[in-house]
């Protein structure tokens, strides 16, 4: 199943330029894969870094944290959103910037009593980016 960003803006709280999620192109199975187009565009780019743009780290890993909500698509009530809880074993493996397709992989480990534990990857064409497992706890709005 895809979806698109009308569908990605219902599920997310996020909005522009905080929504780190442009495309999921599967749910299946507790795993999702979603992208990120990255553009020169992103507001980030103007001061990290001046001359060679690069992806913050951190919104990488806030994007992944975004792919992960989709693991649930469908299992939770609306007006339930995530809060991310943890970040373990973050590493980052090449820099990500404009005109790179980030494609984020999520897969459910488990959700029990309201805390939900994903594992993830951030690949640019093939290549690992990141990977981190994400924590979050579930709540309604």
């Amino acid at each position: 199943m895809q979806l698109l960003i009308e569908d990605v803006l219902r599920t997310l709280p996020h909005r522009f330029p905080f929504v780190l999620v442009d495309r999921v192109l599967s749910v299946e199975g507790g795993s999702v894969h979603a992208l990120k187009n990255v553009s020169i565009g992103e507001p980030f780019f103007a001061g990290h870094f001046p001359g060679e743009p690069v992806m913050p780290g951190v919104l990488i890993t806030e994007a992944l944290a975004q792919a992960s909500m989709f693991c649930l698509h469908g299992e939770l009530p609306p007006g339930t959103v995530g809060y991310l809880a943890g970040i373990d074993s973050a590493r980052f493996k090449r820099k990500v910037v404009p005109g790179d397709q980030l494609h984020l992989h999520a897969r459910l480990e488990y959700l029990r009593r309201g805390i939900g534990k994903t594992v993830c990857r951030a690949e640019v064409e093939g290549e690992l980016a990141a990977e981190a497992t994400i924590l979050f706890a579930v709540a309604a709005r």
